[in-house]
């Protein structure tokens, strides 16, 4: 069987096929918005996010248990992730906001918070008399070969609000991320502003959260975007080309994991985002350390050339 056929065979089976799309969906997204996280030097979000979101599923999958005897309902638990990202950034804003502790550090602090309190409430649902918790793990350290149908469809739609809404706020959020002060002089306030975008950095990062775990989910967010900034300079060029980025790092290790059998999908689409931001870092015809190194050569080879010879 040629390697073309030994594809087609794979893209044909439904399980194959249902991951490749939610990988590809979550790494677009997640790629794309965690651009602005990165250009307002706020990476760490992702981190906070992920982690924070644990919480948010524990706490959802126990209100679900209580009200409908089944903590297993993928819309509940991601609402409850989503809420739960939300009040960890927003704490963290009212810490910087009432305190001199930096953001970085505030976002140390809502992480430890958030993460302990998600933790606590993992190890009441594991003692208490709750069915089907073992499924739970599949948040924390991924489980991309569990996404159903149902999943899928929640995935795009969650995927789907947090990109409508990037395009709405456009202008405001190309605004804010490069000039704060400006936006505010032109009338786009901060206070406004602000928790729209980390709103919508949080979808992203929430529906990829069965995908590779909260552990792994920073990468998503970080990674594609610090590669494609070695390779434009426009806002576009970045989201766009960022997002690619994370759905080809999405779709090339979801096929090595299935290829190379029993291992696990998240690790391994980490390490091929990992993998692209090397090439970026050396190759990029501007910002890459190769081409940095050529144009040095070349300025120095100048400057000789120019300097007045010195004679004895």
């Amino acid at each position: 069987m040629s390697a073309l056929a030994a594809l087609l065979d794979l893209l044909f089976d439904h399980t194959v096929r249902t991951v490749l799309l939610g990988a590809s969906v979550v790494g677009f997204v997640a790629g794309a918005l965690g651009s602005f996280a990165y250009l307002r030097r706020q990476s760490m979000m992702g981190d906070v996010v992920s982690h924070a979101a644990l919480l948010g599923i524990a706490a959802a999958f126990i209100a679900a248990s209580l009200v409908t005897g089944s903590g297993h309902h993928t819309l509940a638990l991601l609402l409850g992730a989503s809420l739960a990202g939300v009040l960890s950034i927003l704490f963290a804003t009212a810490v910087v906001k009432h305190s001199r502790i930096t953001m970085d550090g505030a976002m140390a602090v809502s992480l430890a918070l958030f993460f302990g309190g998600g933790l606590t409430l993992m190890r009441v649902i594991q003692t208490g008399p709750f069915a089907q918790r073992t499924g739970l793990n599949a948040y924390i350290f991924g489980r991309a070969a569990a996404i159903t149908s149902a999943d899928l469809q929640l995935i795009a739609l969650f995927a789907l609000v947090a990109v409508a809404f990037m395009l709405l706020n456009w202008k405001v959020f190309k605004l804010y991320s490069f000039d704060s002060v400006l936006s505010e002089l032109v009338g786009f306030r901060g206070r406004t502003v602000e928790p729209l975008l980390q709103a919508t950095i949080v979808l992203a990062v929430v529906i990829g959260l069965k995908v590779v775990g909260l552990i792994l989910m920073i990468a998503f967010v970080v990674a594609p975007a610090s590669a494609a900034r070695q390779w434009t300079r426009s806002l576009e060029g970045m989201v766009l080309l960022s997002g690619l980025f994370g759905a080809s790092a999405a779709v090339v290790g979801t096929l090595i994991s299935v290829v190379a059998g029993d291992v696990p999908t998240g690790p391994v689409i980490v390490l091929v985002l990992t993998a692209i931001v090397a090439v970026s870092l050396l190759a990029a015809p501007r910002r890459g350390l190769v081409a940095r190194a050529l144009r040095r050569r070349r300025q120095r080879s100048e400057l000789v050339r120019l300097a007045p010879e010195v004679h004895p």
